[in-house]
């Protein structure tokens, strides 16, 4: 009986779980939906929960790690008999702070972001591993960097820091760097610009950094700037020519020596 009871405890002849997307695209904002099939093993178990979470990989001063950033229960507190299968349907809401991992329907270097199924019996909770999701970027996102790339910046990749910008009204515990490498008109002015979106129901909070390595004699620099645009702006508008305003403004700013 003890022995059973170990083998339960540890999963052995227990249920298990597969989770199933019916399309693993989605945007900030909208929705992922499938199904979390349950499979029971040799027992008759008391399901506590289904959890589904949004996982990312984040990093902070101590280094990086998997952190989830969103989590929904999909069912739970129902019997499972031995050998039965239950397939769950579910609808995933995505936060609209989600970072991006795809542009122009390429993987964006440096980012990690999936589903991870959580299952509790009996007080012990077995994760899945991750189911990999993409996440495209918001019309207003994706005209903004493309704006960047007609600049003549060159993507480099992307991460997730842990912590919060000053003045930002963030509802997640990280924000995203979208790095772009200056093209050689603006190589004396600056090295690259890192864009961070913050995105919520109205439109997106665009931050910008424009960074100026330091040298053996010379002090590095670097400049902020923040822009609002609403999800409908971009639409009928020359964002390349408001983009490159920005960047105007920010080389301005790194030869005043702001930072």
């Amino acid at each position: 009986m003890v022995f059973a009871r170990m083998r339960r405890a540890f999963g052995v002849g227990g249920p298990s779980v597969d989770t199933v997307l019916a399309d693993p695209a989605s945007r900030p904002g909208g929705t992922l939906t499938g199904t979390v099939r349950v499979a029971g093993g040799d027992y008759d178990v008391l399901i506590d929960n289904i959890v589904l979470a949004l996982v990312t990989r984040a990093e902070a001063e101590d280094g990086e790690a998997l952190l989830d950033f969103h989590r929904a229960s999909v069912a739970g507190n129902f019997t499972l008999a031995a050998g039965a299968r239950e397939d769950i349907p579910f609808t995933l809401a995505v936060p609209w702070e989600t970072p991006v991992t795809h542009l122009a329907g390429k993987p964006l270097a440096g980012m990690t972001m999936g589903v991870r199924t959580e299952l509790s019996v009996a007080k012990s909770v077995d994760r899945g591993d991750l189911d990999a999701v993409e996440i495209h970027p918001l019309p207003a996102q994706e005209t903004i960097l493309a704006a960047f790339d007609r600049l003549g910046f060159q993507l480099r990749h992307a991460d997730v820091e842990r912590g919060g910008i000053y003045g930002v009204r963030q509802e997640l515990p990280f924000y995203q760097e979208i790095e772009y490498a200056a093209p050689p008109e603006h190589a004396s002015s600056m090295d690259e610009v890192e864009v961070t979106f913050v995105a919520d129901r109205e439109g997106v909070e665009v931050i910008l950094e424009f960074d100026k390595r330091g040298g053996l004699l010379r002090e590095g620099r670097d400049s902020y700037a923040r822009y609002r645009v609403a999800h409908g702006d971009v639409s009928g508008v020359d964002v390349v020519s408001v983009v490159e305003g920005w960047v105007r403004r920010g080389v301005v700013s790194l030869r005043g020596g702001a930072g």
